[in-house]
């Protein structure tokens, strides 16, 4: 049977098609998907994990224990497993291990646009990078092969394009029962002190000379003769471009890419007249061809910054000359026929709890570092009440170092971090904060949920991502734990007390903690009734615009409030200062 799968469902379809018992994963636009479905199907055990390095560490315990395994994880979040990554390409596995990373080209969701295939030449592990929903649930199970026959990780790298964008899929019976692979007690493969790091130095050196032999002859890697006057060699989304936009060229196409194919390559180089790597983001495929000392172009012509597109490849073929201007069939793939749609800039939901902590704080004049999540648009106009933004707990480190170089900007610096990113990443800030004697005031903005990937669990919520119930981490008796004596609790919707328990934190010279709790809206709508306008009493101040809430909006200079978007928060209500916004109930006041 054929079904229609986005390439997050397929992989999960292929983990489960090929004997995956257990996953973990942190959720990370564009991975997320993955578990969520892939903890649909009945037999196997699929788990959040605080972050991504504990959810590789799972992997390598089930592998160990002779399972075959599934982690995923977005692009930045592989620069946090990567500590044992690269470790596991020395131990190698038991139960096949398959690493599922999605990079960011155009960064739609994050903070960078990195290109991971890099992590897998750096570790030396194989890589796998399928072009549509098809290849990436069979290269789950090639993987998986893989992994067990020459005793590695094998990392199956996609894109926002492949994990969001469907194909057809043809779903397959899993395999059989199949049975653990036994453990076999073996320090000298998993043990890692230096003595026998180093013998597994080599065994990885041999694997790699193994996989280079392998790697001429898998299908997954393949020439497409045709046209042989240009030869365009390229792997993933990219090929269903290039074959879009020259669908008379031959093409190289690389379905494994660590480690290359080098005598494939060779004699794809030698069939054609002019040789072009085509790939997205790094030069990764084309500085290893160059370096076989090989006459290649590629990053002369095609971008190496943002997401690319048939548009954007066809128009720097025009550009190189290779494709004619005036081709009309190219004109309508470099996208100038088709109207730009407007553009739609993210904010802060309706009723959002973080709306209301980000305008105290931005009536404070605080300097305020913060952190990755949906709160991070409190950093965007008409709030602008960020001032930082780096990486997944980087707001508490930065905010104690400005503490220390600066101690009278340190006493008007608050860091701010959601619940699932303090779980993920922000306890050791903490315990630095308090061990080395600062005086930062840090505000966990405990939505109880990870919100910007789609609400899922965490420690924090109550639950798994199985559904099953869990114990919740209660943040105030762990901040105490941690060493903190001052720890408060807000409601971020009521105004007074935020502001008075900021005022009063930020003053106290020692470290302190503001929990500012109110779920997600979208998972627990507002009792509030409607907020309605008196427009005798509105002076067209724009105070209440000034929130960035989408229900509130200005007609011929007077407040309107949208009462279908309005969820009743009052943030409006608390801030105008003519009383021209009133609760519904008390519209006759």
């Amino acid at each position: 049977m054929n079904e229609l799968l986005t390439g997050n469902e397929a992989i999960a379809r292929g983990a489960y098609e090929y004997g995956v018992k257990v996953a973990a994963a942190y959720p990370g636009t564009p991975s997320t998907e993955v578990l969520e479905n892939f903890a649909r199907y009945p037999g196997i055990y699929a788990e959040w994990a605080p972050n991504e390095k504990v959810a590789l560490e799972v992997g390598i315990g089930a592998s160990m224990a002779g399972a075959r395994t599934m982690v995923a994880m977005k692009h930045v979040g592989l620069n946090v497993a990567a500590d044992p990554l690269f470790t596991l390409a020395y131990t190698g596995v038991n139960g096949g291990l398959v690493l599922v990373c999605a990079d960011d080209p155009g960064m739609h969701s994050s903070q960078n646009e990195q290109d991971n295939r890099y992590y897998a030449r750096f570790a030396g592990v194989p890589l796998l990078e399928p072009g549509d929903s098809r290849e990436a649930r069979d290269m789950v199970g090639l993987a998986l092969e893989l992994s067990e026959e020459f005793d590695l990780p094998v990392m199956l790298r996609i894109t926002t394009r492949v994990a969001h964008s469907q194909s057809f899929v043809e779903l397959k019976e899993p395999l059989p029962g199949r049975a653990l692979r036994p453990y076999v007690k073996d320090e000298k493969k998993y043990l890692m002190v230096p003595a026998f790091a180093r013998l597994r130095r080599e065994v990885l050196e041999d694997r790699l000379t193994g996989l280079k032999e392998y790697t001429q002859k898998t299908p997954v890697n393949c020439i497409e003769w045709r046209d042989r006057s240009t030869g365009i060699i390229t792997s993933g989304v990219i090929y269903q471009y290039v074959r879009e936009v020259l669908p008379e060229a031959s093409v190289l196409k690389l379905g494994m890419t660590n480690p290359l194919p080098e005598t494939l390559i060779r004699e794809f180089a030698g069939g054609v007249e002019k040789l072009i790597v085509v790939e997205e983001l790094g030069a990764f495929i084309e500085e290893q061809v160059r370096a076989m000392g090989l006459a290649v172009s590629g990053s002369e012509i095609i971008p190496k910054t943002g997401e690319l597109d048939p548009g954007i490849i066809a128009q720097k073929f025009i550009e190189a000359g290779i494709l004619p201007a005036g081709d009309q069939a190219t004109a309508g793939r470099t996208g100038r026929e088709v109207p730009e749609v407007p553009g739609r800039p993210p904010v802060m939901c309706p009723g959002c709890p973080h709306r209301g902590l980000f305008h105290v704080l931005r009536s404070l004049k605080l300097t305020v570092t913060g952190d990755i999540g949906c709160y991070t648009l409190g950093g965007l106009p008409p709030l602008s009440a960020m001032d930082s933004a780096v990486c997944m707990g980087a707001s508490i480190g930065a905010a104690h170092g400005i503490s220390k170089a600066n101690p009278e900007m340190g006493a008007r610096t608050v860091a701010v971090i959601g619940d699932s990113t303090f779980l993920h990443s922000g306890l050791t800030g903490i315990l630095n904060l308090v061990y080395n004697k600062g005086t930062g005031t840090v505000i966990i903005l405990d939505n109880r949920t990870t919100a910007m990937t789609g609400h899922q669990h965490h420690p924090g919520t109550g639950s798994t991502l199985m559904g099953e119930p869990a114990p919740a981490i209660n943040l105030e008796a762990l901040m105490r734990a941690l060493g903190v004596r001052r720890v408060k609790t807000v409601d971020p919707l009521n105004l007074a007390e935020t502001t008075a328990a900021v005022q009063e934190e930020t003053a106290a010279g020692e470290p302190s903690v503001i929990i500012a709790h109110r779920p997600c809206v979208l998972l627990t709508r507002m009792a509030g009734s409607a907020i309605l306008v008196k427009p005798e009493r509105c002076k067209g101040c724009k105070l209440c615009v000034r929130l960035g809430c989408p229900a509130i909006s200005l007609r011929d200079g007077i407040a309107s409030v949208d009462p279908i978007t309005c969820t009743g928060c009052s943030l409006c209500v608390q801030v105008c200062k003519e009383g021209a916004l009133v609760p519904e109930e008390d519209e006759n006041v």
